[in-house]
């Protein structure tokens, strides 16, 4: 078994004899339903949200006990009960399918049969969810149903909500197609993310994970501080398999922190630098941990656009964390590891096929335009006609376990996506998203710095209890479109700044500021431009972005606003108190789980840079030349800023070099002239280059 099955069965019950061929054919008819429909799309959304939780309902209630200590046993009853509440979740959630003509022509009236089995169903919903991620998401659920219901006619002001009927909102929770828990989102689990988490297990037990470590070490293994750069390469191919930074952790870290601490790193930065490394799967296209096919439903932006512009924002992440090892391995003089590797020659013709050609057809068809379903698909098949070209070929036995995984996989993500439906039904049924993100607006007092501080800090609490993915969904409903519209007003500053002002900008300054008339139309500052922007009328902002930006422009705010968030969901991963990736590392490097926590946070301050390029920068604007320019800029920020923190680069950093490193980064990432960016580029490679030379002096005279 490979270090991602293992990762993939932790935490899973252990089912007695008599369940384990029943669950198994289960699981495995239900991931063949789901292909089938991903690849002949001829069932409703509804059938296939309802047959989705229905069908990983039942396998959560076996494989996760109500409490964790009865994982590996509790009362004996127990899972007779968990068999029997599986088994009515199916057919609840299958009910609710067939009564759906019935419902409407009944005009939406509920029957007793409808009542109980929508009821059962939320309640399954809610408990299923606790026993994935806790109760954070149950209460988060409970609360805003409740504010739907009746809470809301008690608050005064912008969020005030006279309250809807129970029916109505048990209506909108299962029948409605766009929101809800039996929609988009449930709809999303059941296809884009489902297939992909297939097509990742069947990578596996192909043996793709075992190519990847071997890869990386023959790559990258030879370099000076090589084991710490296996990690970081090695992670950022897995993400192409899991999308899952524990199933990362797992899978290289038990080869790379060994050679890490055997080559001379400390244990706490072996372990930091696996679980820094491994967050960054998520980060990497095609797959992302799922979240590029959220996203792409609630942007409508093109799936194949959002992997295409998230390619050098990962690199930029991935080489973040390099330098940190080269910055490390420079400062202990550590030499490469010389230990022994496969040929690399030996290891394409022998294991190369099952990654390289699977992977290649999948970025292959999604760049030609084929959908995510259909190209996971094809490429799943391509994945075992490419075992057989290996030592180990996918025989029916192997398929049918690369189908269990899949199932697996997606017990721990398929309650809790379906769950997070009913947030958002609430969310966007009562307008409560875009008074929250007006909200947010005013208490950021439109600075962008202090809003992304704010969502910072909102995704670091809701990660210690949430999945990547649904922390996203949650802040992405409630934050992008305030993020969205700080970033358009900046945007705005700086048309205006330039003397752009439209005809609706005229019109909204005669009602608000006919005093600001005089100054448009002409150079101005940053100050009187921003005063102009805020004298917009609210009603007539809208009007007023369209005619003075672009549809890309547009577009790239709205991107930037979800990615910003998406990246900073990845922090819970490697912060504390609850950093799941670096407890991970630490038990396998033996080091104190809190201070290895300390160490991957340190490591992985790409987790926020990057950002703050997505919000000043125009890295996600699709224009390549732009893109390629701010991943210069970026690339030469993080390095100083690796400087900057840990006071080494090629050669060991003063005090007040430092904080020069520090004030170049920080310059760098800012929207400056590009005059000054050249200036700042110049700077840091005198900088550099002063350093390289006094690091090869100092080697030759340590040299015997």
């Amino acid at each position: 078994m490979s270090p991602l099955d293992e990762a993939d069965d932790a935490g899973l019950r252990t089912l007695p004899g008599w369940l384990t061929g029943p669950t198994t054919v289960f699981a495995v008819a239900l991931v063949l339903v789901h292909i089938y429909w991903n690849t002949f799309g001829i069932v409703s959304d509804l059938w296939k949200a309802a047959i989705h939780f229905g069908g990983f309902g039942l396998l959560t209630a076996f494989y996760l006990a109500p409490r964790r200590r009865w994982q590996d046993g509790g009362p004996r009853a127990l899972i007779a009960v968990d068999v029997a509440l599986g088994i009515l979740v199916l057919v609840a959630s299958l009910s609710i399918a067939l009564a759906e003509r019935a419902v409407y022509e009944r005009g939406t009236a509920f029957a007793w049969s409808d009542w109980v089995a929508t009821l059962f169903c939320l309640v399954m919903v809610l408990e299923l969810a606790r026993r994935v991620a806790g109760l954070i998401i149950p209460i988060i659920v409970l609360v805003a149903l409740a504010y739907m219901l009746f809470l809301g006619q008690y608050i005064e002001g912008l969020l005030h909500w006279p309250g809807w009927p129970l029916d109505n909102t048990l209506f909108r929770l299962f029948y409605s197609v766009d929101e809800g828990m039996f929609g988009s989102v449930a709809v999303i689990s059941a296809t884009s993310v489902f297939m992909f988490i297939v097509f990742g297990a069947f990578l596996v037990r192909s043996g793709a994970s075992d190519f990847v470590v071997d890869f990386a070490r023959i790559a990258v293994g030879r370099l000076v501080g090589g084991p710490g750069f296996v990690a970081v390469f090695s992670s950022g191919l897995m993400g192409t398999i899991s999308g899952s930074a524990i199933a990362n952790t797992a899978a290289t870290g038990v080869i790379t922190i060994p050679l890490m601490k055997r080559t001379g790193f400390p244990a706490k930065f072996a372990a930091g630098v696996e679980a820094a490394a491994s967050t960054g799967g998520q980060l990497m296209p095609p797959i992302m941990g799922a979240g590029a096919f959220i996203m792409a439903n609630y942007t409508q932006i093109p799936y194949g656009h959002i992997v295409a512009v998230s390619v050098l924002p990962a690199l930029l992440y991935f080489l973040s964390v390099g330098f940190y090892v080269r910055s490390a391995a420079r400062k202990h003089d550590l030499k490469p590891d010389l230990g022994l590797r496969p040929a690399f020659g030996r290891l394409l013709l022998e294991r190369g096929a099952v990654f390289i050609l699977p992977v290649a057809t999948l970025i292959g068809l999604l760049v030609y335009g084929y959908t995510p379903n259909n190209a996971a698909g094809i490429a799943i098949a391509v994945v075992i006609a490419a075992s057989w070209l290996s030592r180990e070929p996918m025989g029916a036995a192997k398929i049918v376990q690369a189908l269990e995984l899949g199932a697996k996989g997606m017990v721990r993500l398929a309650p809790l996506l379906v769950a997070v439906g009913g947030l958002t039904m609430v969310i966007q049924s009562t307008g409560a998203g875009n008074t929250i993100s007006l909200m947010m607006v005013q208490w950021a007092g439109g600075n962008l710095l202090i809003a992304l501080i704010l969502i910072a800090l909102a995704s670091l609490v809701l990660g210690m209890g949430l999945p990547v993915v649904a922390a996203y969904v949650v802040l992405a409903t409630l934050a992008a479109p305030a993020l969205r519209d700080l970033i358009t007003q900046a945007e705005l500053i700086k048309l205006v700044m330039a003397g752009s002002a439209p005809g609706t900008l005229q019109a909204g300054l005669m009602l608000t500021a006919p005093d600001l008339l005089s100054v448009l139309g002409q150079p101005m500052s940053a100050a009187q431009a921003a005063q102009v922007v805020a004298a917009i009328p609210p009603e007539l902002y809208g009007s007023v972005v369209d005619e003075s930006m672009s549809l890309a422009q547009v577009t790239a705010a709205l991107l930037a606003g979800h990615m910003i968030i998406f990246w900073l969901s990845q922090d819970s991963n490697v912060t504390p108190p609850v950093c799941l990736a670096a407890f991970t590392a630490a038990t396998i490097a033996k080091t104190p789980p809190m201070a290895t926590g300390f160490a991957a946070w340190r490591i992985a301050k790409g987790l926020y840079v990057v950002p703050l390029l997505f919000a000043y920068q125009p890295f996600l604007s699709g224009n390549w030349d732009d893109a390629l320019l701010v991943f210069g800029l970026g690339l030469v920020a993080v390095y100083a800023s690796v400087g900057a923190l840990e006071g080494w680069l090629e050669y060991r950093l003063n005090p007040v070099e430092r904080i020069l490193a520090g004030t170049l980064a920080v310059a760098l990432i800012w929207p400056l002239p590009l005059w000054l960016h050249g200036i700042g580029i110049g700077a840091f490679a005198l900088f550099f280059a002063s350093h390289l030379v006094r690091g090869r002096l100092a080697a030759r005279r340590s040299a015997p």
